[in-house]
């Protein structure tokens, strides 16, 4: 069995998708929903903007996404994808780079793996947005280093630091939902299968990549949030001190009155 999974978009309105596809459904939540269609047809929707296809030809694949493409928030125009291979085995699980051999597969085997697939690419996508940052925030840091201070105005700065916690949030709220599947915790093979895929794909190291990167980028956006904050008290002091200079001048202009 093939699994091609594919980051189309920021988000997947899931909700919206539910009521208007008419596909088999095995098992929704706020954050995935899984199709269980003819043929052994598989499709997975996380609400990061991640879909799943497991025994679906490209035409198919084509279709869907394009279906998908109605419910999603700010499409990718380079679609991140990966691909996996499932296949049966009669003698022991073994997990590879791109592919496992089962002695069990059925629907909730396969939901696992979906989800790990999912994660990986999901992961990809955050990881690259969240170097693309810390890239931008180092373009200021080094200026800091050559000039002594940022030769941007406040409100360049502002939008850069709104434009970056966007990005930020919006990662932030979608690895909330990085964690063992519900399913793992009570069936120990599930759960066996997922720490198989989790460490082929490496998510948890991955997840902490992504983590570490916008912790930086966090520090960095503190220290430009305090220089701005510094540059406007320095501002206010002059204007002070201006004020009471001129105060000064008409008092002595009084005086010699």
């Amino acid at each position: 069995m093939v699994i091609k999974a594919y980051q189309i978009a920021d988000g997947i309105d899931l909700k919206q998708f539910k009521s208007n596809y008419e596909g088999k459904l095995h098992s929704y939540s706020t954050s995935d929903a899984y199709y269980t269609n003819e043929n052994d047809r598989y499709l997975y929707v996380l609400s990061y903007g991640v879909v799943v296809f497991c025994g679906y030809d490209e035409l198919k694949i084509s279709e869907h996404i394009e279906f998908l493409l109605s419910y999603c928030n700010n499409p990718l125009k380079e679609k991140l994808s990966e691909d996996f291979i499932i296949q049966k085995t009669s003698e022991k699980d073994k997990f590879e780079h791109n592919e496992a051999h089962l002695s069990i597969i059925n629907d909730e085997v396969i939901k696992i793996i979906l989800l790990n697939i999912g994660q990986s690419v999901a992961l990809d996508y955050f990881l690259n947005q969240a170097i693309q940052m810390l890239d931008e925030t180092n373009n200021y840091t080094k200026m800091l280093e050559r000039k002594g201070r940022l030769m941007i105005t406040n409100q360049t700065l502002l939008k850069f630091i709104g434009k970056t916690l966007i990005v930020k949030n919006n990662i932030v709220e979608q690895l909330y939902v990085f964690e063992q599947p519900e399913a793992a915790w009570n069936d120990e093979y599930l759960s066996k299968v997922d720490n198989g895929l989790s460490q082929i794909f490496d998510i948890k190291n991955r997840f902490r990549s992504v983590d570490y990167n916008l912790r930086i980028i966090n520090e960095n956006l503190d220290l430009f949030k305090d220089l701005m904050q510094h540059k406007r008290s320095n501002l206010l002091e002059i204007i002070i001190i201006l004020l009471i200079l001129v105060e000064i001048i008409n008092m002595f202009f009084e005086k010699l009155v």
